[in-house]
């Protein structure tokens, strides 16, 4: 097992090395590409880099492939760089940040029309109790009780 601190500086090292190094692929099927995060494992064998791709569904798929064909390239330059003896193995998961927006986006539509709909059905109510519904006994009460328990003692 490695540092903490070590297999975080390293996966962030992979993320530079991955981000400059895939400007060098000259694949045509390769699109606009940024690399957003890379994690490894703790024994540096593994690596997972995070990636989004601007377009559509076809642009995502042929950018997949791309990556995919330059991987051994890249896996070799990055274990280079890094100066490990085992260069780790990449793995390129595709990051839909632009779907996880949206859905972001709806939910706090959803959110603010529901609490548009408590404000509306609030307007003019009133609490069901009273104001105050803590219980505050008069002070010349607890002063007669006073004076009466002290005449009986």
């Amino acid at each position: 097992m490695s540092d903490p601190a070590k297999t975080r500086r390293h996966a962030e090292r992979i993320r530079e090395l991955v981000a400059s190094l895939v400007r060098e692929i000259k694949d045509p099927r390769l699109g606009m590409v940024t690399i957003t995060d890379a994690r490894i494992t703790g024994d540096l064998r593994e690596a997972t880099v995070f990636y989004t791709v601007l377009g559509d569904v076809t642009e995502q798929s042929s950018t997949a492939a791309a990556l995919e064909s330059a991987k051994g390239m890249l896996r070799s330059r990055v274990g280079h760089a890094l100066g490990l003896r085992h260069s780790p193995s990449l793995t390129f998961v595709l990051d839909n940040v632009l779907e996880n927006v949206k859905e972001i986006d709806d939910l706090l539509t959803q959110a603010r029309l529901k609490d548009q709909e408590v404000q509306r059905l609030a307007a003019g109510k009133k609490y069901a109790g009273d104001p105050d519904p803590y219980k505050i006994e008069d002070d010349e009460d607890d002063s007669e009780r006073v004076g009466a328990g002290e005449d009986q003692g």
